[in-house]
């Protein structure tokens, strides 16, 4: 299953924007600390006017795992070789350089230079792949702020789109799951929140907002009869009947079913 059908576009093209005027600005302020850094060291040792050659010198550094050596060295073959054949291959290794130390914002701007400049380039697939993967990489504990999680997500679908059956769809797909199901367990634990401070509109509103948009993850269940709960609490016992119906149709596997039943035994008929 492609998880596509979660996101409203007007809510991506407002996360894009405001993502990567974000992402851009910290690009800029990060390149700024990394040159400064690398004004005392030796930087790239690249002498050669050959572009394929310094672009194997730089490789051989990535393959080393000397990723530092190997951005100087890419960095310089990018600046030198621009309008070479070797060029999109460069910044593509210049950003799984930057991935791999982590730097996950550099990266970024690296594999989405790659993607618009060079569209027919080979490595392609790989750069919008690894794109998602920085995002990946952003995306923090399910109880911090999940932008970056969003982002992820948006990525990952777009490799899918674009290469449904590529080298990386399934773990694309499953990536999205994970990180959908990071989503689904913050609105639980809103909802949880709410409802144990005594505020159960708001606790309506996260249960709902799992079951609508997170129904395929394992948290559905949990949902659904923290919803039965709060409904009972609310004295809305049509409502509350309706979903005991649900639950006992959906989930009857669920750890919760006898908790369930127990509380439709409590319902007035």
């Amino acid at each position: 299953m492609k998880h596509l059908r979660s996101w409203n576009p007007d809510s991506k093209e407002n996360i894009n924007r405001n993502i990567k005027a974000v992402i851009y600005l910290l690009c800029i302020f990060s390149m700024a600390i990394s040159f400064y850094s690398c004004g005392s060291s030796k930087g790239s040792s690249i002498v050669t006017d050959d572009p394929e050659k310094a672009y194997l010198i730089a490789k051989s550094k990535y393959d080393k795992r000397e990723y530092l050596d190997a951005i100087d060295d890419f960095n310089l073959v990018k600046l030198k070789f621009s309008g070479s054949s070797i060029i999109d291959k460069a910044v593509f290794y210049l950003g799984m350089s930057y991935y791999k130390r982590e730097e996950y914002i550099l990266a970024i701007y690296e594999f989405e230079s790659l993607i618009k400049n060079y569209p027919s380039s080979s490595f392609g697939e790989d750069a919008r792949y690894m794109l998602a993967m920085c995002y990946n990489g952003l995306s923090p504990e399910y109880n911090l702020d999940q932008t970056y999680t969003r982002y992820a997500i948006n990525e990952f679908q777009n490799y899918l789109e674009l290469y449904p059956k590529g080298k990386n769809a399934s773990d694309a797909d499953r990536r999205i799951t994970d990180l959908r199901t990071k989503l689904a367990l913050k609105s639980l634990k809103s909802a949880d929140l709410y409802y144990n401070l005594g505020n159960y509109k708001s606790a309506l509103i996260y249960y709902d907002n799992v079951l609508n948009e997170f129904f395929d993850t394992k948290y559905a269940d949990d949902a659904l009869y923290g919803k039965i709960q709060t409904l009972i609490v609310k004295k809305r016992y049509d409502e509350a009947k309706k979903e005991v119906e649900r639950f006992e149709n959906k989930f009857i596997t669920s750890e919760y079913l006898s908790r369930v039943k127990s509380l439709k035994g409590q319902l007035p008929y």
